[in-house]
């Protein structure tokens, strides 16, 4: 974004311009002529005309500077005044002053920052993974001229993702869908020869085609499941609880029990006839009857 400065800013420059030149007793007519582009980090002159003395003001981002000068000569500005990007002010004063403006843009791109959400996602959801990413130039400028940034997404060997985008104002992203397979997602985002890498945990996502079995014991009933997947084939996380229900001619009984080593088991008084039923989520699974004693 360009900045300027407010006009009483410049008014009262103007008069301390004024002030200056009518104690020098300089009235020698004077101007000026600013570079039309310059790059940060460049080093850049200011010519002028005329002859004689005069006060010479540079204001931009980051620098503050007055010094006199030969009218007539070039006004040489160092590269490490012209680090930061943003508009500046040359300000000349002999006798009257004069005025103008330049703009500094941002170097090459030097660095590129990238930003990914979330850092764990579930398995085949669209739209679950998002990234921005911002080039920088070696002064930590944002480039705000376009750029091509890749964004690649890999899950070991195969390829989830690939897309080119435009920066716009200095910045692009992208949106997709997580992949299938449940484990470390690669995401980069490179510029020619830059990259910044960032890593995505997948997990499984809810069960699918839940199957229970169960059997009478001594002190009841057990039930378990057969090892739980996603609709993907990805085994589902040990900890997600899978709710056990127990129905018989008394009522209804329920159980949470959590998945472990890929199994959900659990005990459950059932004296009579029992009909077992599991759900996980929004995920059920089959029925299974177990006779009485």
């Amino acid at each position: 974004m360009r900045r300027s400065f407010p006009l009483r800013t410049t008014l009262l420059l103007s008069g301390a311009c004024l002030l200056v030149a009518s104690m020098l007793g300089v009235s020698a007519a004077q101007e000026l002529t600013v570079p039309a582009s310059v790059t940060a980090g460049d080093e850049t002159a200011i010519s002028t005309t005329g002859s004689g003395a005069a006060t010479f003001y540079l204001l931009g981002p980051s620098v503050s500077r007055r010094n006199e000068v030969s009218l007539g000569q070039e006004i040489h500005l160092q590269a490490r005044e012209l680090q930061n990007a943003g508009d500046y002010m040359a300000i000349l004063c002999s006798g009257t002053c004069r005025s103008a403006s330049f703009y500094v843009n941002a170097a090459k791109p030097a660095s590129v920052t990238f930003l990914v959400h979330p850092s764990r996602v579930p398995t085949g959801q669209s739209d679950a993974v998002s990234g921005v990413a911002f080039p920088f130039d070696q002064f930590h400028n944002l480039v705000l001229v376009p750029k091509t940034i890749n964004f690649q997404l890999t899950t070991g060997n195969s390829s989830v993702f690939s897309q080119p985008a435009h920066t716009r104002d200095g910045v692009a992203w992208f949106r997709t869908a997580s992949g299938k397979a449940a484990g470390m997602l690669q995401v980069v985002a490179s510029l020619d020869d830059l990259s910044a890498k960032r890593a995505v945990q997948q997990v499984a996502s809810d069960p699918c085609n839940l199957r229970i079995q169960g059997q009478r014991t001594a002190n009841g009933i057990v039930v378990e499941t057969e090892p739980v997947h996603d609709c993907a084939g990805n085994p589902v996380p040990d900890g997600t609880i899978v709710t056990f229900t127990a129905t018989d001619a008394s009522g209804k009984d329920t159980v949470d029990a959590p998945i472990k080593k890929g199994i959900a088991k659990a005990q459950m008084d059932a004296p009579g006839a029992v009909v077992v039923s599991a759900a996980s989520g929004v995920v059920m699974g089959n029925e299974v009857r177990i006779g009485a004693h």
